[in-house]
Protein backbone atom coordinates (compact mmCIF):
# COMPACT_ATOMS: atom_id res chain seq x y z
CA UNK A 1 0.00 0.00 0.00
CA UNK A 2 3.29 2.19 0.93
CA UNK A 3 4.20 1.55 -2.87
CA UNK A 4 0.98 2.64 -4.18
CA UNK A 5 0.73 5.56 -2.30
CA UNK A 6 4.13 6.69 -3.44
CA UNK A 7 3.73 6.11 -7.20
CA UNK A 8 -0.04 7.76 -6.84
CA UNK A 9 1.75 10.99 -4.97
CA UNK A 10 4.48 10.58 -7.80
CA UNK A 11 2.21 10.88 -10.90
CA UNK A 12 0.04 13.53 -9.93
CA UNK A 13 2.96 15.52 -9.35
CA UNK A 14 3.55 14.69 -13.01
CA UNK A 15 0.11 15.46 -14.08
CA UNK A 16 0.40 18.87 -12.15
CA UNK A 17 2.88 19.83 -14.27
CA UNK A 18 0.83 18.58 -17.26
CA UNK A 19 -1.95 21.05 -16.40
CA UNK A 20 0.73 23.65 -15.63
CA UNK A 21 1.38 23.32 -19.05
CA UNK A 22 -2.26 23.39 -20.82
CA UNK A 23 -2.54 26.95 -18.62
CA UNK A 24 1.12 28.19 -19.91
CA UNK A 25 -0.56 27.60 -23.49
CA UNK A 26 -3.71 29.17 -23.05
CA UNK A 27 -2.20 32.28 -21.84
CA UNK A 28 -0.10 32.35 -24.00
CA UNK A 29 3.12 32.02 -22.11
CA UNK A 30 3.97 28.98 -23.91
CA UNK A 31 4.06 29.15 -28.07
CA UNK A 32 4.33 26.96 -30.79
CA UNK A 33 8.52 28.00 -31.60
CA UNK A 34 9.09 27.82 -27.41
CA UNK A 35 7.81 24.41 -27.44
CA UNK A 36 9.32 22.94 -29.94
CA UNK A 37 12.76 24.17 -28.37
CA UNK A 38 12.02 23.06 -25.15
CA UNK A 39 11.60 19.63 -26.79
CA UNK A 40 14.78 19.53 -28.21
CA UNK A 41 16.75 20.66 -24.99
CA UNK A 42 14.92 17.49 -23.45
CA UNK A 43 15.69 14.88 -25.80
CA UNK A 44 19.33 16.26 -26.53
CA UNK A 45 20.42 17.88 -23.45
CA UNK A 46 18.24 16.50 -20.74
CA UNK A 47 17.67 13.15 -21.03
CA UNK A 48 21.27 12.10 -21.94
CA UNK A 49 22.15 14.03 -18.76
CA UNK A 50 19.88 11.80 -17.17
CA UNK A 51 21.24 8.35 -18.34
CA UNK A 52 25.24 9.47 -17.71
CA UNK A 53 23.90 10.54 -14.17
CA UNK A 54 22.58 7.63 -13.53
CA UNK A 55 26.34 6.00 -13.71
CA UNK A 56 27.61 8.46 -11.51
CA UNK A 57 28.57 5.56 -8.64
CA UNK A 58 31.48 3.68 -7.49
CA UNK A 59 32.38 0.61 -9.87
CA UNK A 60 30.26 -2.70 -8.62
CA UNK A 61 30.47 -6.32 -10.20
CA UNK A 62 27.40 -6.81 -8.85
CA UNK A 63 25.77 -3.68 -10.48
CA UNK A 64 27.60 -4.57 -14.00
CA UNK A 65 25.95 -7.96 -14.34
CA UNK A 66 22.75 -5.61 -13.05
CA UNK A 67 23.12 -3.33 -16.20
CA UNK A 68 24.04 -6.59 -18.56
CA UNK A 69 21.01 -8.32 -17.63
CA UNK A 70 18.90 -4.95 -17.50
CA UNK A 71 20.01 -4.09 -21.36
CA UNK A 72 19.21 -7.64 -22.84
CA UNK A 73 15.45 -7.72 -21.27
CA UNK A 74 14.90 -4.28 -22.75
CA UNK A 75 16.34 -5.68 -26.08
CA UNK A 76 13.38 -8.38 -25.60
CA UNK A 77 11.01 -6.65 -24.66
CA UNK A 78 11.21 -4.20 -27.46
CA UNK A 79 11.35 -6.62 -30.45
CA UNK A 80 8.03 -7.73 -28.39
CA UNK A 81 6.73 -4.69 -28.61
CA UNK A 82 7.91 -4.53 -32.34
CA UNK A 83 6.46 -7.60 -33.08
CA UNK A 84 3.16 -6.97 -31.44
CA UNK A 85 2.53 -3.55 -32.74
CA UNK A 86 3.07 -5.15 -36.59
CA UNK A 87 0.51 -7.84 -35.85
CA UNK A 88 -2.13 -6.27 -33.66
CA UNK A 89 -2.23 -2.39 -35.11
CA UNK A 90 -4.59 -2.14 -38.50
CA UNK A 91 -5.76 1.17 -39.94
CA UNK A 92 -6.64 2.17 -43.67
CA UNK A 93 -4.51 5.36 -43.60
CA UNK A 94 -0.78 4.30 -43.49
CA UNK A 95 0.19 7.72 -41.44
CA UNK A 96 -2.15 6.92 -38.71
CA UNK A 97 -1.04 3.44 -38.91
CA UNK A 98 2.62 4.42 -38.20
CA UNK A 99 1.48 6.75 -35.31
CA UNK A 100 -0.21 4.05 -33.26
CA UNK A 101 2.34 1.43 -33.96
CA UNK A 102 5.13 3.80 -32.79
CA UNK A 103 2.94 4.38 -29.59
CA UNK A 104 2.76 0.89 -28.74
CA UNK A 105 6.32 0.14 -29.21
CA UNK A 106 7.49 3.17 -27.03
CA UNK A 107 6.36 4.29 -23.76
CA UNK A 108 7.29 7.69 -21.94
CA UNK A 109 9.79 5.48 -19.84
CA UNK A 110 12.09 8.45 -20.72
CA UNK A 111 10.78 10.78 -18.92
CA UNK A 112 8.33 9.80 -16.23
CA UNK A 113 9.96 6.33 -15.22
CA UNK A 114 13.34 8.16 -13.61
CA UNK A 115 11.25 9.44 -10.68
CA UNK A 116 8.91 6.87 -10.34
CA UNK A 117 12.29 4.25 -10.02
CA UNK A 118 14.19 7.19 -7.57
CA UNK A 119 10.70 7.38 -5.32
CA UNK A 120 10.39 3.28 -5.58
CA UNK A 121 13.71 2.05 -5.74
CA UNK A 122 16.08 4.33 -4.60
CA UNK A 123 19.67 5.21 -6.49
CA UNK A 124 20.15 1.33 -7.57
CA UNK A 125 16.70 1.40 -9.53
CA UNK A 126 17.67 4.38 -11.24
CA UNK A 127 20.67 2.95 -12.22
CA UNK A 128 18.91 -0.05 -13.84
CA UNK A 129 16.67 1.86 -15.20
CA UNK A 130 19.25 3.87 -17.30
CA UNK A 131 20.34 0.59 -19.18
CA UNK A 132 17.19 0.30 -20.35
CA UNK A 133 17.11 3.57 -21.41
CA UNK A 134 20.03 3.46 -23.91
CA UNK A 135 18.50 0.31 -25.65
CA UNK A 136 14.96 2.52 -25.58
CA UNK A 137 16.97 5.75 -27.15
CA UNK A 138 18.91 3.57 -29.42
CA UNK A 139 15.86 1.80 -30.87
CA UNK A 140 13.62 4.97 -30.92
CA UNK A 141 16.47 6.94 -33.15
CA UNK A 142 16.61 3.69 -35.39
CA UNK A 143 13.23 1.61 -35.87
CA UNK A 144 11.48 4.63 -34.50
CA UNK A 145 12.56 7.01 -36.85
CA UNK A 146 12.30 4.64 -39.65
CA UNK A 147 8.50 3.38 -38.62
CA UNK A 148 7.40 7.77 -38.09
CA UNK A 149 8.94 8.85 -41.69
CA UNK A 150 8.13 5.47 -43.85
CA UNK A 151 11.83 6.12 -45.76
CA UNK A 152 15.18 4.46 -45.29
CA UNK A 153 16.67 7.53 -46.34
CA UNK A 154 16.28 9.14 -42.89
CA UNK A 155 18.13 6.50 -41.29
CA UNK A 156 21.57 7.70 -41.82
CA UNK A 157 25.25 6.75 -39.81
CA UNK A 158 25.04 10.48 -38.04
CA UNK A 159 21.75 9.54 -36.84
CA UNK A 160 22.93 6.41 -35.48
CA UNK A 161 25.96 7.16 -33.81
CA UNK A 162 25.19 10.85 -32.58
CA UNK A 163 22.21 10.41 -30.80
CA UNK A 164 20.81 10.71 -27.43
CA UNK A 165 20.96 6.87 -27.02
CA UNK A 166 24.24 6.93 -28.06
CA UNK A 167 25.07 9.91 -25.96
CA UNK A 168 23.99 8.53 -22.91
CA UNK A 169 26.37 5.59 -23.45
CA UNK A 170 29.12 8.44 -22.07
CA UNK A 171 27.35 7.98 -19.25
CA UNK A 172 28.88 3.47 -19.38
CA UNK A 173 32.69 4.81 -20.14
CA UNK A 174 31.91 7.20 -16.75
CA UNK A 175 30.91 4.65 -14.36
CA UNK A 176 34.28 2.40 -15.60
CA UNK A 177 36.62 4.77 -14.81
CA UNK A 178 38.95 4.18 -12.05
CA UNK A 179 38.34 7.44 -10.04
CA UNK A 180 35.26 9.60 -10.00
CA UNK A 181 34.26 12.58 -12.35
CA UNK A 182 35.42 15.71 -11.28
CA UNK A 183 32.59 17.70 -9.46
CA UNK A 184 32.58 20.21 -11.88
CA UNK A 185 31.38 18.37 -14.62
CA UNK A 186 29.16 16.14 -12.35
CA UNK A 187 27.44 19.77 -11.15
CA UNK A 188 26.08 20.28 -14.62
CA UNK A 189 25.36 16.99 -15.57
CA UNK A 190 23.07 17.00 -12.50
CA UNK A 191 21.43 19.91 -12.81
CA UNK A 192 20.70 19.61 -16.45
CA UNK A 193 19.46 16.14 -15.65
CA UNK A 194 16.74 17.57 -13.14
CA UNK A 195 14.97 19.32 -16.82
CA UNK A 196 14.38 15.92 -17.96
CA UNK A 197 10.96 15.58 -16.17
CA UNK A 198 8.99 19.14 -15.98
CA UNK A 199 10.15 20.49 -19.34
CA UNK A 200 8.86 17.29 -21.05
CA UNK A 201 5.25 17.78 -18.62
CA UNK A 202 4.81 21.31 -19.88
CA UNK A 203 5.07 20.66 -23.28
CA UNK A 204 2.79 17.48 -23.32
CA UNK A 205 0.48 19.82 -21.43
CA UNK A 206 0.78 22.35 -24.09
CA UNK A 207 -0.26 20.15 -26.66
CA UNK A 208 -2.53 18.68 -25.03
CA UNK A 209 -3.98 22.56 -24.46
CA UNK A 210 -4.47 22.28 -28.46
CA UNK A 211 -6.13 19.32 -28.83
CA UNK A 212 -9.53 18.23 -29.29
CA UNK A 213 -10.04 15.98 -26.22
CA UNK A 214 -13.95 15.35 -27.49
CA UNK A 215 -12.53 13.97 -30.45
CA UNK A 216 -9.40 12.03 -29.03
CA UNK A 217 -11.63 10.37 -26.79
CA UNK A 218 -13.94 8.86 -29.21
CA UNK A 219 -11.07 7.26 -30.88
CA UNK A 220 -11.31 3.19 -30.50
CA UNK A 221 -8.16 2.62 -32.21
CA UNK A 222 -6.35 4.82 -30.10
CA UNK A 223 -7.90 2.76 -26.92
CA UNK A 224 -6.78 -0.58 -28.31
CA UNK A 225 -3.10 0.81 -28.80
CA UNK A 226 -3.10 2.41 -25.46
CA UNK A 227 -4.46 -1.03 -23.89
CA UNK A 228 -1.44 -2.70 -25.81
CA UNK A 229 1.29 -0.20 -24.40
CA UNK A 230 -0.18 -0.05 -21.13
CA UNK A 231 -1.74 -3.41 -20.19
CA UNK A 232 -1.10 -6.27 -22.32
CA UNK A 233 2.79 -5.70 -23.42
CA UNK A 234 3.76 -4.94 -19.92
CA UNK A 235 1.95 -8.09 -18.01
CA UNK A 236 3.87 -10.14 -21.26
CA UNK A 237 7.43 -8.79 -20.30
CA UNK A 238 7.01 -9.38 -16.63
CA UNK A 239 5.45 -12.95 -17.63
CA UNK A 240 8.45 -13.77 -19.69
CA UNK A 241 11.19 -12.30 -17.41
CA UNK A 242 9.56 -14.62 -14.75
CA UNK A 243 9.82 -17.54 -16.84
CA UNK A 244 13.50 -16.43 -17.28
CA UNK A 245 13.99 -16.12 -13.64
CA UNK A 246 14.50 -12.43 -13.74
CA UNK A 247 13.43 -11.69 -9.95
CA UNK A 248 14.55 -10.25 -7.52
CA UNK A 249 16.33 -6.62 -7.13
CA UNK A 250 16.54 -6.75 -11.15
CA UNK A 251 13.14 -8.13 -11.75
CA UNK A 252 12.04 -5.46 -9.73
CA UNK A 253 13.58 -2.79 -11.07
CA UNK A 254 12.59 -3.46 -14.81
CA UNK A 255 8.76 -3.72 -13.80
CA UNK A 256 9.13 0.03 -12.81
CA UNK A 257 10.57 0.85 -15.83
CA UNK A 258 7.58 -0.91 -17.68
Amino acid sequence: MERFLTVGQQVLALFILIFIGVICGKKGILQENAVRTLADLTLLIATPCVIVESFLREVEAEKLLWLGVAALAAVAVHLLSILAARLAVRDEKEARRRVLRFGVVFSNAGYMSIPLQKALLGEDGVLVGAAYLVVFNLVLWSYGLLEMSGDRRSLSVKKLVFNPGMIGLAGLVVFLLPFPLPEVFAVPIRGLSALNTPLPMLVIGYYLGQTDLKQALRDKQAYWAAGLRLVVLPLLSLAGMWLCGLRGNVGVQQAAVL
